[in-house]
């Protein structure tokens, strides 16, 4: 049990290091044009990261996945509201599931 507790201390010192040594080391505004733009995309791509491979594994098979991601991609590029995007992917992959179901 003494262990658990050391590995949760261990932890929040790593996370704390991890957010503060950055503003102790970056006082200054940064005026790098390449670092700046850099910065900027990091939360998009983190958020990509994350999401991509929960939506490849959403439906129950692979073809559901990627209809439900291309109608969304498809639909999200042609500006639809977010709710029609929702209910095109999720349409897209059930009709792509029952299809497959049929067929196999």
């Amino acid at each position: 049990m003494r262990e658990v507790y050391l590995y949760i201390i261990v932890m929040a010192l790593v996370i704390y290091a991890i957010r503060a040594v950055p503003l102790v080391l970056i006082r200054g505004e940064i005026k790098n044009p390449f670092l700046h733009s850099f910065l900027h995309y990091v939360p998009y791509v983190t958020l990509a990261a994350l999401t991509f491979p929960s939506i490849l594994t959403a439906a129950d098979t692979l073809p559901g996945s990627v209809a439900g991601f291309v109608t969304a991609t498809v639909m999200s590029l042609r500006n639809r509201s977010l709710l029609m995007v929702a209910a095109g992917a999720c349409l897209a992959a059930y009709l792509t599931e029952l299809i497959v179901s049929m067929v196999f």
